[in-house]
């Protein structure tokens, strides 16, 4: 970089920190969310302002930031105009959404402006408070009516989770929008199935943007199977019903979720430049969140350079892990754009109503022109032509740029078999990645269809750019199956030292899901969880758990005990799975320096060392490749001054790899670890005294000693 260069970029950002200052002066475009949750917002409209070949059946939604009087979303609050006339219609409130049905249908090819009258005598909450101002969009229809019925695309928890958490309600995202007044208790439902006797479940039905959310009265109880089921009286904004019923079941744990989620991801990504000025902008979390907390009132974005700082007005709408803000019109053209998530008691939550730990904020910069390139799907997984296919295997398409999660859906993504039935199944979206993962195995030996639908209904980005035409490839499964580690609850913690305790020394350390031991809270020591737990810290020995650390005797106020007696036996079993696998290669003890394809690996010198140079996994362009790392006895990863790395390729990912140890396990200083570790003996990572930092993207699981950290990062992967 020249000095003229780095003087250039110094100048912007201080440039950008005077006018976020400045930006302080004023309420409303100040991102201290002092304005948050004053005046209610409209969040999301469908049709999304500026659609076109909007089906001529539907009915137009407008979902509010907060919730509002039922008495002021009238026909005279919400109207629909075609040339400056009303149409005829009736308007329906239900939870925070407002339903504006057609007396008919719409006119071909026509232009539609709605208005959500502000102001006095506007649409008001249920403190009284009005919409600040008229909220309007407009959409045009196309020429054909919905005829399509909506599906459900993913679900939390997902089918089925063993050892999910008893604090998380469960939720359905549709493949489109729905209408809320027919999501309801009479046909979202949760049943206790086992242990006998079935009963139904008691709670209340939420939905938001395309999401249902199943809150039971108080937790889910511990160890029990659950099944959830959508009826075919739920239906679209075009009255077309759900096909079929759709049932999922999750059994619980004894653990709670108290995971702090996080943004992992975000698109733009911060400091990006060059954006186009017709993007939507997305925040992907680490977990599935709860739509009525991401709002227009949490997601916020401001223009900031050049000055004046203003507020962009726009919409935003929940799908899963993913959120998306979409702007009522184009950004402006060489300006930057800063983003900001609200964290705390009323900003964005996760399922089991844990918020993140502190704002999320980024900022970009615009480019001039408006993006109108297709996107295209670069690679699928199991490729084009492939053979001997998982039976259990995922099936994914990686597209070339970030596309709308609101277009990927079991809809657009489709599976069928040799007898062009269509498979069952959910899909989710996140990054660049689609995934669809099918409700059962496949059947051994038998050809399967994939397609990613393109054009005006099919798969879109995020500037709306659809896909040039279909993506369609095949494969043929073979009999065998990818291995399905049975982590149950011990798949929600970072750390686990078994009756031996764990210990933290540094002010960085950071674990991203619980902690356990089953020893007493004095056995703990050196962290502090969300809970306000404190064992043991000092200043120079903090460590953070965004989740809960359970012991023999606490949290208080829980039977912690039962907690952390499951996860160590659901360690255990894990451990004795990974320990039976039949190996498919013998190894020596160095594996540094090398690049491994997926599959059972034995040391047969009896320990695994990643010390002469990184360890790279290479899944080949298959997310759901394994790798099992069997070791008699150690595992050592680097060495003093010589941090190594394992670094995950063509598609590889952290929830996939596992290191199982006879003995103990040795992660050094600074090195960049991943993958879920059980062994028979202790953890320990870094070392007393090192203040650089330590990663590991999976879990530290010991049987029969402590776990030690030293300045570590330990994020636990999705399952």
């Amino acid at each position: 970089m020249s000095n003229s260069d780095l003087f250039n970029n110094k100048l912007w950002f201080v440039t950008l920190l005077l006018a976020v200052f400045m930006a302080g002066c004023d309420d409303r475009s100040s991102f201290s969310f002092s304005d948050v949750f004053g005046a209610p917002l409209v969040s999301t409209t469908v049709p999304e302002n500026d659609t076109t070949d909007v089906f001529l059946n539907t009915k137009i939604t407008v979902v509010f930031s907060k919730e509002m009087d039922p008495l002021t979303i009238t026909t005279v609050t919400f109207t629909v105009e075609v040339g400056g006339t009303p149409i005829a219609g009736t308007v329906s409130y239900t939870g925070v959404t407002a339903i504006f049905t057609p007396s008919v249908n719409l006119l071909i090819g026509t232009t539609y402006v709605c208005t959500i009258t502000g102001g006095d005598l506007g649409a008001k909450d249920l403190a009284g408070s009005p919409l600040a101002e008229d909220f309007t969009w407009s959409f045009t229809t196309g020429a054909t009516s919905d005829n399509i019925a909506p599906q459900v695309s993913s679900t939390e928890p997902p089918n089925p989770d063993p050892g999910g958490a008893v604090n998380k309600r469960a939720a359905a995202v549709f493949s489109e929008a729905m209408d809320p007044l027919t999501i309801t208790t009479a046909t979202f439902t949760v049943t206790k199935m086992l242990p006998l006797p079935v009963t139904p479940i008691a709670g209340t039905v939420t939905y938001a943007g395309v999401t249902a959310v199943f809150t039971p009265p108080s937790d889910f109880t511990s160890d029990t199977t659950y099944e959830c089921k959508i009826t075919t009286g739920a239906q679209d904004l075009a009255a077309n019903p759900l096909a079929a019923d759709y049932t999922w079941q999750f059994t619980t744990g004894p653990a709670v979720d108290a995971t702090v989620p996080r943004v992992i991801s975000t698109d733009p990504a911060s400091l990006a430049t060059n954006v186009a000025v017709n993007k939507r902008i997305t925040a992907t979390f680490s977990e599935t969140m709860n739509p009525l907390t991401t709002t227009i009132d949490t997601f916020r974005v401001n223009k900031v350079l050049p000055l004046p700082i203003t507020l962009v007005k726009g919409t935003v709408i929940c799908t899963g892990v993913t959120t998306i803000f979409k702007p009522l019109s184009n950004l402006e053209a060489n300006t930057t754009y800063e983003c900001k998530i609200a964290s705390g008691a009323l900003g964005v939550k996760d399922l089991a109503g844990n918020p993140m730990a502190a704002n999320y904020t980024w900022n970009f910069t615009t480019e001039v022109a408006p993006e109108t390139i297709p996107p295209t799907v670069t690679s699928v997984s199991p490729a084009a032509g492939a053979l001997n296919v998982a039976i259990n295997t995922n099936i994914n398409a990686n597209f070339s740029e970030s596309m709308n999660p609101l277009t990927i859906t079991t809809v657009t993504f489709t599976v069928t078999d040799k007898a062009l039935i269509p498979v069952l199944g959910k899909v989710t979206y996140a990054g660049t990645t689609a995934i669809f993962t099918p409700s059962s195995a496949l059947v051994g030996g038998d050809p399967y269809d994939c397609k990613i639908k393109g054009g005006a209904f099919g798969a879109k980005d995020l500037a709306g750019n659809p896909l040039a035409g279909d993506k369609d490839w095949q494969f043929t499964t073979g009999t065998n199956k990818h291995p399905k580690v049975p982590l149950n609850s011990a798949a929600l913690f970072g750390g686990s030292g078994s009756s031996a305790g764990m210990t933290n020394q540094g002010t960085l350390t950071v674990i991203h899901g619980n902690i356990t031991t089953t020893a007493p809270s004095t056995l703990i020591t050196g962290f502090h969880d969300t809970g306000a737990n404190v064992y043991t810290e000092s200043p120079l020995n903090k460590g953070a758990v965004n989740g809960t650390i359970y012991t023999a005797t606490a949290p208080p106020g829980s039977d912690p005990g039962v907690v952390a007696a499951r996860c160590l036996l659901d360690t255990q079993v894990a451990f004795n799975y990974l320990k039976a696998l039949p190996f498919d290669y013998t190894s020596v003890k160095e594996i540094g320096n090398t690049t491994l394809a997926s599959g059972v690996y034995y040391a047969s010198t009896g320990e695994f060392a990643i010390t002469l140079g990184d360890l790279t996994l290479d899944a080949k362009g298959d997310p759901d490749a394994v790798w099992v790392f069997q070791a008699p006895s150690a595992l050592t990863v680097g060495a003093p001054g010589f941090p190594r790395n394992v670094i995950l390729s063509g598609g590889a990912q952290a929830k996939n790899v596992y290191w199982q140890v006879d003995a103990a396990a040795r992660i050094e200083n600074r090195c960049q670890m991943v993958g879920t570790i059980i062994a028979y003996a202790g953890v320990t990572i870094s070392t007393a005294g090192e203040l650089g930092l330590t990663t590991l993207a999976g879990r530290a699981l010991a049987l029969n000693a402590s776990v030690t950290v030293v300045n570590t990062v330990i994020t636990v992967p999705g399952q």
